[in-house]
């Protein structure tokens, strides 16, 4: 296992943890309120501000947890939810095969931890933007972006994947999920470079033809371009 699956799996594990530490510490809350007021009848003193102490820190953890976890529940919340799930190496290697010649720039949609972003500016020579509802997955990206030294060449940023003009990028990636795949085809049919193309992972586009598909089982993805613009007989499979 590669070190950065290794820490892709570490972030998913302490999203999943994130949650289950806030519900301790709204239960800690409760408790901590019922011993303050066990306390104050008792007529201690030194216990009231004990108790008033604990209510403080404890508080005060919850809400930074809450300020924590809060743009990993949100997702889940919208209309189609696109949770963070780590790409695995194997389908980044797939991603970078279906990428390897290309040239222009390249966007990422739902970029995550940025492992996509950083490894084709270090592989393949593509200067990429990654696109991530997620504040604290774009502050990580920028940290792996400039530990893997390609912080030159790429940018992250905060913004709906739905609000962003696709026209001026000519490589598109989007690990999507299978309920988003049909408004994001007549999203890239709108605004898709004529030259340009689309690495969907995961899920593949509804209507459109693959030009390439890499891979297998989870680790698949295809490689379109515009319709109008495919060369039939350049359509093949590799595995």
């Amino acid at each position: 296992m590669t070190q950065d699956h290794q820490e892709g799996i570490s972030i998913y594990v302490g999203v999943g943890t994130v949650g289950s530490l806030w519900l301790l510490q709204l239960t800690s809350m409760a408790e901590l309120r019922a011993q303050y007021q066990v306390s104050e009848n008792s007529s201690s003193s030194s216990g009231r501000k004990l108790g008033l102490a604990l209510i403080g820190l404890t508080g005060g953890a919850a809400v930074a947890l809450s300020v924590i976890a809060a743009p990993f529940v949100t997702p889940a919340l919208r209309k189609v939810c696109l949770p963070y799930v780590p790409a695995t190496t194997e389908q980044v290697n797939n991603v970078l095969k279906a990428l390897r010649g290309r040239s222009g720039h390249l966007v990422d949609l739902g970029s995550g931890d940025g492992r996509i972003v950083v490894a084709a500016a270090r592989e393949v020579n593509l200067k990429g933007l990654g696109v991530e509802l997620n504040p604290w997955l774009v502050w990580y990206s920028r940290w792996a972006a400039w530990r893997n030294g390609v912080s030159s060449s790429t940018s992250f940023i905060t913004h709906d994947l739905w609000k962003l003009n696709l026209y001026q990028y000519n490589n598109v990636v989007i690990f999507g999920v299978e309920e988003m795949m049909l408004e994001l085809e007549s999203k890239l049919a709108q605004e898709l470079k004529p030259d340009g193309c689309v690495v969907a992972c995961r899920f593949p586009l509804p209507s459109w033809q693959p030009n390439t598909t890499i891979g297998e089982g989870i680790d698949t993805v295809w490689l379109y371009r515009r319709p109008e613009v495919v060369d039939q007989k350049d359509t093949n499979t590799t595995k």
